[in-house]
């Protein structure tokens, strides 16, 4: 086995992705993403907690990226402009090149529910840190609340978009475009 073959870790999330779309992710198991990517068990453990965790791993990250930039975003923005800042900044992980990988993981997830219940409870956590974003930047609730759930609304519209859309428009285009959406909804 090539376990000493660099960056494990993407090796098992590239196998672990591959086998999810070709037999579902209920029927794969660890032993067979350790296989596909040349490692062991014990390797995959060393850098998952299980098989779910494959396809979640760097939620924290963008969490931690987006949060950042609406903390940084300037004094004179508004709410919801401050939770735009913050969504573009994501299209630092959501490049183009990142398309076709997203969108095989996004299959993956809308195939199983177990999943998309993780995959909710990561926006939740979002939702919820980009609300005391907002109470950082002394937005009051429930002014806060209702713009960090907006915010996601936002996220999710703009990631659908970015994911279907067959050109090489960035996420961050998307953004602005579900902003702009969300702005005519609101005056009409």
């Amino acid at each position: 086995m090539g376990r000493w073959q660099p960056d494990a870790t993407g090796r098992l999330q590239q196998a672990a992705l591959e086998l999810y779309a070709e037999r579902g992710y209920e029927q794969t198991t660890v032993a067979e993403i350790s296989e596909r990517a040349g490692l062991t068990e014990r390797t995959f453990f060393r850098h998952f907690a299980d098989k779910r965790e494959v396809l979640f791993r760097g939620s924290e990250e963008l969490q931690q990226l987006i949060v950042d930039a609406v903390d940084g975003a300037p004094a004179s923005a508004t709410p919801i402009e401050a939770i735009a800042v913050g969504l573009q900044a994501a299209g630092a992980i959501f490049d183009p090149d990142r398309r076709p990988h997203s969108l095989t993981r996004q299959s993956v997830i809308d195939a199983n529910p177990g999943l998309q219940e993780r995959e909710l409870i990561k926006l939740a956590r979002l939702a919820a840190a980009l609300a005391d974003a907002l109470r950082r930047r002394g937005v009051q609730d429930p002014a806060a609340g209702l713009t960090a759930e907006t915010g996601i609304a936002v996220f999710r519209v703009a990631f659908e978009h970015w994911l279907r859309h067959d050109s090489d428009q960035h996420f961050e285009d998307s953004v602005r475009e579900a902003i702009a959406e969300l702005r005519t909804v609101a005056a009409s």
